[in-house]
This record gives structure tokens, C-alpha cells and sequence, in this order.
């Protein structure tokens, strides 16, 4: 299993201030926004900073947050781009067949022979479901998996793999055939 996991999880980031005593537009990442406060303390990214949510309603834009202590615009403004983390022992465990996408994250994947295609650098969701982005081995590119029992039939979290099917390339030329380059 990969070393680096994390003992703290992303569950937002301030997008920026909203009104005049200090609230904040938090992005939140947890399946329910509201569910942002229930995760008791959170954290910076390093750590060292931790914020406390005193009130938060869900807004349009996302989850309109007041941390004690920060009680006007320009304090707020100051907090543009702060992610918000907590402690990995404040989430519950995964329901079973459900992951946290940091657990994804640097898993090896390999093809049902066992032969290895790369590694899980990201985990996308566009709209339209669940994507593993993997980046292929021995080159720069990457592909995105959609994340269903079809193409990804095993995750292994201990073993720090997952078994990726390929999906076949939809509207590739077929190469030519002989016969098709004959000048007429």
C-alpha cells in the first residue's frame, strides 16, 4: 500500500467573502453541504491555523459560513483560497463498495493480467458520473475511467491497486485495408 496517505481530508476551500461581519463562501466537498459543521474543528492546510464554525446556512453559491473570530470583510477577504481540512478520525468509515477519493488517490492500477497501466492521480466527477484519471506509465498521458463495476471490477485499498478494463475507443479509424489505398 502506498506510504502517503493522509491523516487529514480536504472538505472545502473559501471562495471569498460575503457581506460586511466577516462570513466566508465555503466550496464545500462533503456529499451534503450542510454537513460542514459536523465535522467539529477544521484546519488549514498546514495545520497550524483552525477555524471554528460559529453559524452557516447554504447558499447559492455555496456554504455562506461565520468563523469566531473573524468578524469583518477585509478578514474575510484574507481567507480567499484557504482549504479546510479535518482530522481523518472525524469521518465515519466507507459504507462498503464507497471510497473516499484519497484513498484512490496513488493507488497502482493494473489490467485484469495483473500487468501494471499507471497510477490513480485524481478522481473527476464532470456531471456525468464518477471518472478515475489515470496517468499511463512511461508517458505523460492519462486517462479517464469511468468508476463502475464495468471498468473498475476490484479495488483493493490494502494492496494499494485497483483492476482497470480498458474501455475500448469509440469512432478510432480502423486502419486501412490495401485495397482502399489503390489509386483509381
Amino acid at each position: 500500500m502506498p506510504t502517503d496517505r493522509t491523516d487529514r481530508i480536504l472538505l472545502g476551500r473559501i471562495t471569498g467573502a460575503h457581506g460586511i461581519r466577516g462570513d466566508v463562501i465555503v466550496l464545500a466537498h462533503t456529499a451534503d453541504p450542510s454537513d460542514l459543521a459536523s465535522y467539529g474543528t477544521l484546519t488549514d492546510k498546514s495545520g497550524k491555523r483552525n477555524f471554528e464554525i460559529a453559524g452557516m446556512r447554504v447558499g447559492s453559491k455555496g456554504v455562506v459560513v461565520h468563523f469566531e473570530g473573524i468578524s469583518d470583510r477585509t478578514a474575510a477577504e484574507s481567507l480567499r483560497g484557504t482549504e479546510l481540512y479535518v482530522p481523518r478520525s472525524a469521518l465515519p468509515e466507507a459504507e462498503e463498495g464507497a471510497y473516499y477519493h484519497v484513498d484512490l488517490i496513488g493507488l497502482t492500477a493494473v489490467d485484469p493480467s495483473g500487468s501494471e497501466i499507471g497510477d490513480v492521480i485524481a478522481v473527476q466527477d464532470f456531471g456525468g458520473g464518477t471518472l478515475l484519471e489515470i496517468s499511463r506509465k512511461g508517458t505523460r498521458q492519462s486517462e479517464l475511467i469511468p468508476f463502475t463495476d464495468t471498468f473498475v471490477p476490484t479495488v483493493d485499498i490494502k494492496a494499494g491497486r485497483v483492476v482497470v478494463v480498458m474501455p475500448e475507443m469509440v469512432g478510432e479509424p480502423e486502419p486501412a485495408s490495401p485495397e482502399e489505398h489503390e489509386d483509381d
